[in-house]
């Protein structure tokens, strides 16, 4: 009987093992909720390069859901609660409205974020040095870029009096930013001039009639629905024969002409080192949300010898880059 007895005993504390090394070969699972159908993007490889410089390689010790890379703000919030329901271990989300999203969707579901807004305004976080929640990542905010942006833009011009600033007043965060691009505008002595782009397809039909309106240079918004379709807004815009200051360098490599802004794919790459930590067991609560260290200058000189532009000596200068 005691031998019986032990031979159970150890037959359960296998199943036991065998159990736990099973539940322990389970790959976390990193659900990503950004607008971006496109698979091999810019961003979501910068995120997987980031995860393999900690050692995670995906398929193997580490699972990416990509199906919630949406391609309108619109679905966003089903795209969030249907993350929530398949019970991943982090969400991924980049652009102030997929935040937002999933942090309706789950209060519980760590979230790092990296997005173009101010999570305290947008009310995720109840401040960058403490978040307090579930959410934290990486904010590429500054609030004197709208000025800066806009002072670029009057030296490529001379004479610059009215510029375009294209967005999506889909998303609330961009919406909202548009006071503060009329202010900045204003102190400039500058027009603002509102150039609305709702969709993918509104791309081309807006701005190939931009050339109707009384507009010298654009202004492009931080919008995770441009990022998604960059080549297309680049195109388009080059058709348009407009000066167009972006936020970030990716548009200028794509052919846009300049940017001033905090690089999107370090953004990306850091997003993979908060993963990182939470997978390892630090809450998100505790982890302070990053803003960018230092801003770049990057200007196509391809693409402003084909605008007829002169790149004065002064952005020559303080460019980090200049791609020809």
């Amino acid at each position: 009987m005691r031998r019986r007895l032990l031979m159970a005993l150890g037959a359960g504390a296998l199943v036991t093992l065998s159990a736990a090394a099973q539940q322990q070969s389970v790959a976390p699972r990193i659900g990503l909720l950004w607008i971006g159908p496109d698979h091999d993007s810019k961003n979501l490889a910068a995120f997987l390069g980031g995860l393999r410089t900690r050692g995670y390689v995906e398929g193997q010790n580490i699972q990416i859901d990509t199906r919630f890379l949406v391609s309108s703000y619109d679905r966003q919030a089903e795209a969030a609660n249907q993350l929530v329901d398949q019970k991943v271990d982090v969400i991924v989300s980049y652009g102030a409205t997929a935040t937002a999203a999933a942090a309706k969707a789950t209060s519980t579901i760590p979230i790092v974020m990296v997005v173009g807004a101010d999570p305290v305004k947008l009310g995720v976080v109840a401040s960058l040095s403490r978040p307090g929640g579930n959410v934290t990542g990486v904010t590429l905010v500054a609030s004197d870029l709208r000025g800066k942006r806009l002072e670029i833009l009057q030296e490529l011009v001379p004479n610059l009096r009215s510029v375009g600033f294209v967005y999506d007043p889909e998303s609330p965060a961009e919406a909202a930013s548009v006071s503060g691009w009329e202010a900045a505008a204003a102190t400039l002595h500058l027009q603002l001039q509102r150039v609305e782009i709702r969709t993918a397809n509104d791309i081309d039909i807006v701005l190939s009639g931009i050339g109707r309106q009384v507009i010298n240079a654009l202004a492009v918004s931080p919008s995770s629905l441009f990022a998604a379709n960059r080549d297309k807004l680049v195109i388009a815009i080059g058709k348009a024969r407009l000066p167009a200051v972006y936020s970030s360098r990716d548009y200028v490599e794509a052919g846009g002409l300049i940017s001033f802004g905090s690089n999107l794919f370090e953004g990306f790459h850091l997003a993979a080192e908060y993963v990182d930590k939470i997978l390892k067991g630090a809450k998100p609560a505790d982890i302070p949300v990053q803003q960018p260290s230092r801003f770049e200058l990057v200007i196509n000189g391809k693409t402003a010898k084909s605008l007829g532009i002169t790149i004065p000596r002064s952005l020559l200068l303080r460019a980090d880059e200049v791609i020809q």
